[in-house]
């Protein structure tokens, strides 16, 4: 299906079909969130793309690395500057 692009926002078009049931379920959570219905759609799929994305991240060690790692996450380093600002910044999903 083409999408129509506009060269001023480079946003695009997304159409769905729903059924009526469905579309007024997401009318009211919409309204009770004093959003639109495009808006709270397109942040709750996008969310929900961003759990399937995180959630299919696969990595494998060895058995030293693991110990090291969970020793790591048993005695954590105390807080630094540095990661107060890292813990401040959106991710890139949200800039």
């Amino acid at each position: 299906m083409p999408q129509a692009q506009t060269k001023e926002t480079g946003s695009v078009s997304i159409n769905i079909r729903a059924k009526t049931k469905q579309r007024d379920l997401i009318d009211q959570a919409a309204d009770r969130l004093g959003r639109s219905r495009s808006d709270f759609m397109l942040e709750a799929a996008c969310r929900e793309a961003e759990d399937v994305l995180l959630d299919q991240t696969f990595f494998t060690v060895d058995e030293v690395t693991f110990a090291q790692f969970q020793a790591l996450l048993d005695n954590p380093l105390p807080p630094t500057d540095k990661l107060r600002r890292l813990l401040k910044t959106k991710a890139p999903w949200e800039q």
